[in-house]
């Protein structure tokens, strides 16, 4: 098997899902008129080192959420970036252990390799726990129940399992709230050509991280408390850059 890069981090998803974050704020910074570091080539060493480097985790979850960033980022304000999915796309493939990459990333697709399986079986688990305590949910502690566990691979179960369907509904609510202000304000925040690249990559940002959440649970598990911190410090600067965009109208 692979060795998969981890950095400081405990595992290579919590290190996979930072890059995919970090990836998602350079990403507008490639193509703006004025990068935040004067030149853009500075980007471009940062967005290269985060593309090798959330390959060699096997991160299928942090690829697919820098993949879901850069997607934002081209929708709203850069289709030319298309092509920067076909340069990843080629880099992977030429990679010496692509073959090795493509079978693990297609065996998580169909649910053939372990890993899915289990996650798939946690998933499970968790719907019964949640059936069985919808409204309020366990707490934070341990499921009450002998027969079942708390805990699962993504952040939205995790939430329903420790606060229920109210606590999980609050959560929805409150990200989209921030997410539905700041795309109301997105005309005024893109036409301030020394915001506009900030606002994309902040957002972009939230947009990784809210996917990696639907396969893992590190920005609302409370044993990775940096992850949290950095979660929501996420959404912090993303109303704090919308909210400087209206004053700078």
């Amino acid at each position: 098997k692979a060795l998969r890069a981890i950095g400081t981090s405990v595992d290579p998803n919590v290190f996979g899902g930072l890059l995919a974050i970090i990836g998602a704020l350079v990403v507008p910074q490639l193509a703006t008129t004025r990068p935040l570091f004067g030149y853009r080539w500075p980007a471009w060493v940062i967005f290269a080192v985060v593309g090798v480097t959330i390959v060699l985790t096997f991160s299928r979850t942090a690829m697919a959420a820098l993949l879901a960033a850069i997607l934002f980022v081209t929708a709203l304000r850069k289709r030319k970036l298309v092509w920067l999915l076909v340069l990843a796309a080629i880099l992977i493939i030429s990679l010496p252990f692509a073959p090795q990459y493509s079978d693990h990333f297609f065996a998580g697709i169909q649910g053939q390799d372990l890993a899915t399986r289990m996650r798939l079986g946690e998933y499970k688990d968790a719907f019964t726990l949640i059936g069985r305590y919808p409204f309020f949910g366990v707490g934070f502690s341990a499921a009450p129940d002998v027969d079942i566990y708390l805990g699962v691979s993504s952040a939205y179960l995790l939430l329903a399992e420790q606060m229920g369907i109210v606590g999980l509904a609050t959560f929805m609510l409150a990200i989209g709230v921030v997410m539905g202000w700041s795309l109301k304000h997105r005309r005024t925040a893109l036409s301030e050509p020394d915001l506009a690249a900030q606002w994309l990559g902040i957002h972009a940002a939230l947009i990784a991280a809210l996917v990696i959440g639907i396969l893992d649970h590190y920005f609302v598990n409370l044993e990775f408390q940096a992850a949290q911190t950095f979660f929501w410090l996420l959404v912090g600067i993303a109303l704090a850059t919308t909210r400087l965009a209206q004053g700078l109208k």
